[in-house]
């Protein structure tokens, strides 16, 4: 299932973007196997921030071996591993694979046509290339932050924009265009994707209007920043908030005559000088009606509007259920792979997997025969899960 079925990477187990990266490729159809280090080998709830950011559901879909990367044992049975592989991602700071001998030039020495992706917030170079940061701080330096939130100040937004929209999801696209790319050339190479340069990316239509002269710096003061009384966010009287968003005139004629001022004398909807006092005049109205109440009146009209709800409400939502928007895995609900595909649907093939729970099958099943592999085990250079259990027992 899937469109890159008959794919295998190599994913270097890591926080935040780069096993969302893996996850977007697993549910693709690719054969993804996690390299966890044999140090991270605890059955799961131990360590509640690394089961969260790499066990849970950023998890799902792959397997899991257990490598000791301070080994040359392990670092051998990598290359190996690699020599037959389609790609590479990680996620640690610039120079730790070359310090560990897994760099690109050594990979490529294996197999020249591995597609090597790199996750970084700063970049591979520069003077900040090898300081620690996270979502905010990327966010922040490419021109993102500062126009998100109230007028007063920017506000912390969750990290969706540096760490999965412009980190993991900029790594999964390279390295779908990398992997085409190699089966035209049969060559590899490095995707070099930066949480600062895909933050800004993703910012591409402000800074056409910045660059116009088009776009206001002050927050709350453009269109699409809590600006415009038509595109904005209003509690409703059991104080609950709704969404409206009627940028073109026509809808605007549907969206005032449905909440009552479409007999009045309203200003231009696009005369800025206004949008203060229209901003206003709207929360009073939609103040009038419960969250309920303007759902009844608006859902299925070209108003623009959606209730705002919270994760649980989504997850019942009729059109999320319409649609298969959310599937459960491991007993917990979560988003279901996108984006569709007609004759190669997308899959979650498979639960979260416990560092190192594959590490015997997938050996085997790259052609490392079992007495290898049972020296690999004894010597600790790679652990599976009977020697994770043996240990935690005694």
């Amino acid at each position: 299932m899937g469109p890159l079925v008959g794919v295998t990477i190599l994913e270097f187990a890591g926080l935040g973007p780069t096993p969302f990266a893996a996850l977007l490729l697993s549910d693709m159809g690719a054969n993804v196997i996690t390299i966890h280090r044999v140090s991270e080998t605890k059955p799961l709830g131990e360590n509640s921030e690394l089961n969260e950011m790499t066990c849970g559901a950023l998890a799902r879909g792959r397997r899991s071996i257990a490598v000791d990367l301070k080994s040359p044992d392990g670092i051998e049975t990598v290359l190996s591993l690699l020599a037959s592989a389609d790609g590479l991602i990680e996620g640690f700071r610039p120079g730790v694979m070359e310090r560990l001998g897994l760099g690109p030039d050594a990979c490529w020495k294996r197999n020249p046509r591995l597609v090597y992706g790199r996750m970084t917030g700063w970049g591979q170079l520069g003077k900040l290339a090898r300081t620690a940061g996270h979502d905010v701080n990327y966010i922040a330096i490419a021109g993102v932050l500062d126009h998100v939130g109230p007028a007063g100040a920017p506000m912390v937004p969750l990290n969706l924009i540096g760490d999965f929209g412009g980190g993991g999801l900029l790594l999964a696209f390279g390295m779908a265009a990398g992997l085409f790319e190699a089966t035209r050339s049969g060559t590899g190479q490095v995707v070099d994707a930066a949480m600062v340069d895909g933050s800004s990316l993703l910012m591409t239509m402000m800074y056409e209007l910045w660059g116009r002269q088009q776009w206001d710096a002050r927050r709350e003061s453009n269109m699409n920043d809590g600006g415009a009384h038509f595109y904005n966010i209003y509690e409703t009287l059991d104080g609950k908030h709704v969404t409206i968003a009627a940028m073109e005139p026509a809808f605007y004629a549907i969206l005032v005559d449905l909440i009552g001022l479409g007999n009045e004398q309203l200003p231009d909807q696009w005369d800025k000088s206004t949008w203060a006092g229209m901003k206003t005049r709207f929360a009073a109205v939609f103040r009038t009606k419960t969250r309920a109440d303007w759902s009844t009146l608006l859902d299925g009209t070209d108003a623009c509007y959606a209730p705002v709800l919270s994760m649980d409400e989504a997850v019942s939502h009729p059109r999320n259920v319409e649609r298969s928007s959310f599937v459960e895995v491991d007993g917990i609900l979560q988003p279901a792979p996108a984006p569709r595909f007609s004759r190669t649907p997308a899959t979650v093939s498979r639960g979260r997997a416990s560092p190192g729970e594959h590490t015997e099958e997938v050996l085997l099943e790259f052609g490392i025969d079992q007495g290898t592999i049972d020296g690999l085990m004894s010597s600790g250079a790679v652990a599976g899960m009977a020697s994770v259990l043996a240990e935690t027992r005694s």
